[in-house]
């Protein structure tokens, strides 16, 4: 064995990497943690959690992430500031390489959750981390664009379904798409267009957004969205659509570029698991989070499925990899 050598290696610190770092820890494996490049993960730039149970006024994501590492911490995980840049998966002990080194695992969690794709403006991505009115989760933050008009930017089942959720608070969804037809499913087609509180704009792309400096708080000005400049995809003549809030449904990308296709992947990029577990078809990897999950996407399913891939890893290390008296680490 080397120093560098631990039972389980988990990957990835939003709600599902740090759930498996809890329970691993409690089961006394003695949990190593990569935080990688973003440290707490999506919630980290979410304003505001009302939707995680046992936070009855609410949580701002930075702070739940927060609470989440401390927990994990006390309980004997250790959580480095480390990014994955490949792991080696066919050779026992696997090998996870970072910047500073390797590191070899009898068991591997990831948890590195997906990224959600932005426009390609800038300003979007920005205001999404700030909470200046952009947001790629209308389930996360719908609620708080009760009785305003709204943007959903898109054309697949996605979009659809986020502007059909909006309309639950919104005083009106614009569904802004670059093409005059939509990719998403008949009947989701069908179940918008029926909406009178969902408007279609064909043939346009966001270029730019515009934005007001809001005080919220004494002397604390914020950017928050006021308009959409949208450009008409066939004859590139200009308009303008004022919306306090603009939701990204174009997709989301699984952060799995360290695996090198290591691991079997659907058509989207997520890691395919056997049904009802978090294993993957590599014996002793598992995959829990948003990286696995198309689906749902929310910080309590994450957590959950932390869960699970911690009681995988466990029960399967006992079985065939049972601790020797030589295992060490640093």
């Amino acid at each position: 064995m080397t120093m560098n050598h631990r039972r389980i290696i988990i990957i990835g610190t939003g709600p599902a990497g740090y759930t498996a770092a809890i329970y691993a820890s409690r089961a006394n494996l003695a949990p190593l943690v990569l935080e990688g490049a973003q440290p707490g993960g999506q919630l980290t730039i979410t304003t505001e959690v009302e939707n995680y149970p046992g936070f009855r006024e609410g949580i701002p994501g930075p702070g739940l992430m927060d609470e989440m590492r401390a927990q994990a911490l006390r309980l004997g995980a250790e959580i480095v500031p480390e990014t994955v840049l490949s792991a080696h998966l066919d050779v026992r002990p696997m090998v996870v390489v970072t910047e500073s080194g390797d590191y070899t695992c009898d068991a591997l969690v990831i948890a590195t959750g997906a990224s959600a794709k932005w426009l390609g403006i800038g300003k979007d991505e920005e205001l999404g981390r700030r909470g200046g009115g952009v947001s790629a989760c209308a389930t996360c933050d719908g609620f708080f664009y009760r009785g305003k008009e709204v943007a959903v930017v898109g054309g697949g089942d996605t979009a659809l379904e986020e502007a059909l959720y909006l309309t639950r608070f919104a005083r009106h969804v614009h569904l802004v798409h670059r093409r005059d037809t939509l990719r998403a499913s008949k009947a989701m087609q069908e179940r918008a267009k029926a909406n009178p509180k969902i408007t279609f704009h064909w043939n346009q792309a966001v270029a730019d957004l515009e934005t007001r400096r809001v005080e919220t708080s004494p002397g604390n000005p914020v950017e928050k969205l006021r308009a959409l400049r949208l450009k008409d995809t066939r004859d590139g003549s200009p308009s303008l659509l004022e919306v306090e809030g603009l939701f990204v449904a174009v997709g989301h990308r699984p952060n799995t570029a360290f695996l090198r296709g290591a691991l079997p992947a659907d058509e989207n990029g997520y890691l395919l698991v056997e049904k009802g577990s978090t294993r993957t078809p590599v014996p002793g990897v598992f995959a829990c989070g948003d990286v696995q999950d198309s689906t749902y996407r929310q910080a309590i399913t994450a957590a959950g499925s932390g869960c699970m891939a911690a009681v995988d890893a466990e029960r399967w290390l006992s079985e065939t990899c049972p601790p020797s008296r030589e295992t060490s680490h640093v």
